[in-house]
C-alpha cells in the first residue's frame, strides 16, 4: 500500500491492488485531483477513511459513439418531457447525486470536502454538470471531469424514471460529436452496460488517456 505525502505525485498504475487500490492519504486540491484523472486514478472512500484512490483493472468505459438508445428512450429524446441544460446548478447536482440511496451502498463517497473539492474543479472550468427539468423542476443529472478528449464520469441522479439516462445520452451525444475519445465510467454496473459501455484493460485505458490525437 502506497501512502502519499505533501509531494504532488502518484505510483504507476500497475502498483494498484487487485480491487484497484493504488494509494491512500493525500489531499484533494484540484492540482492532485487533475493530475490524478490526467493518470487515470480517481478518489473514493467513506465518510470515515482517509483518502483512497483507485484504478481498477478492467476499467468500465463508453466510446460515446456506442451509446445505446432503446426505442422506449428514443421517444422521451422526441418528446418535450424533459429539459437539458449544462453547468446552470453544478453544485446541486453534487449534492442531489450525494443523496440518492443506491443499492448496495451504506452512506455517500461524496463527502463535505468532495463537494468543495470538486466545485473548486468546476469554478477552473475542469468539472462539468448536466442538468435535467421536467417543468421547472431538476429530476436529474449528472457531472463529471472534462479533461478535453476524455470525459470522466463522476455520478447520476433521477428523481423521476429515465432522466439520468437523458442526460447521459446527451452527454454521449455531445461528446461523440466532439470527436472525444471516451466516456469514463470507472467501474462496471448493469445500468451503465445497457447503455452501451464496457469494460477495457487498464493498459488500454491508459493508452487511450495519454493519446489526445
Amino acid at each position: 500500500m502506497h501512502f502519499l505525502s505533501d509531494v504532488l505525485e502518484f505510483p504507476s498504475v500497475d502498483k494498484a491492488s487487485p480491487e484497484g487500490i493504488l494509494a491512500v492519504g493525500g489531499d484533494l486540491s484540484p492540482e492532485r485531483l487533475i493530475l490524478a484523472y490526467k493518470n487515470g486514478i480517481f478518489p473514493w472512500f467513506d465518510d470515515d477513511r482517509q483518502i483512497v484512490w483507485w484504478s481498477p483493472d478492467p476499467r468500465m468505459v463508453l466510446f460515446p459513439e456506442a451509446i445505446y438508445i432503446s426505442k422506449s428512450m428514443r421517444k422521451v429524446l422526441k418528446s418535450e418531457q424533459f429539459k437539458l441544460t449544462k453547468n446552470t446548478c453544478f453544485e446541486t447536482v453534487v449534492a442531489n447525486c450525494a443523496k440518492i440511496k443506491r443499492p448496495y451502498q451504506d452512506g455517500t463517497w461524496i463527502t463535505a470536502n468532495m463537494k468543495n473539492a470538486y466545485k473548486k474543479l468546476h469554478n477552473l472550468g475542469v468539472a462539468t454538470s448536466y442538468e435535467v427539468w421536467e417543468n421547472d423542476v431538476l429530476v436529474g443529472g449528472l457531472y463529471g471531469i472534462d479533461l478535453g478528449h476524455v470525459f470522466c464520469g463522476e455520478s447520476m441522479f433521477s428523481t423521476v424514471s429515465n432522466a439520468s439516462k437523458f442526460a447521459f445520452i446527451h452527454l454521449a451525444k455531445d461528446l461523440a460529436l466532439k470527436k472525444y475519445k471516451l466516456i469514463d465510467c470507472q467501474v462496471y454496473t448493469e445500468h451503465l452496460e445497457s447503455l452501451g459501455a464496457q469494460e477495457i484493460s487498464r493498459q488500454e485505458f491508459i493508452k487511450i488517456l495519454k493519446r489526445k490525437n
